[in-house]
């Protein structure tokens, strides 16, 4: 190998560690997106499942507040 073969290879090298550096952040951010995503959806079938065996037959009646807000809600006034 002569000297501007040497010089060549050495710049092919650092232009790929530098490629490798930039985009070695997005590849490991991607890979640990697609584990929370994964964890997620296993979460959900696990609440889909204790939502189905927890059941209840007592309705459910609005709280104290969720009646003063609809009042006051009704209450507004239209500007002509």
């Amino acid at each position: 190998m002569n000297g501007n073969q040497i010089q060549g290879l050495i710049g092919m090298v650092l232009t790929l560690g530098i490629l490798l550096l930039l985009v070695l952040p997005s590849a490991v951010g991607a890979v640990r997106e697609r584990r929370i995503d994964r964890q997620l959806r296993e979460a959900g079938k696990r609440a889909g499942r204790e939502q189905d065996q927890k059941s209840s037959s007592r309705s459910t009646v609005p709280s104290t507040a969720t009646w003063y807000a609809d009042g006051r809600r009704s209450k507004k006034f239209v500007s002509s």
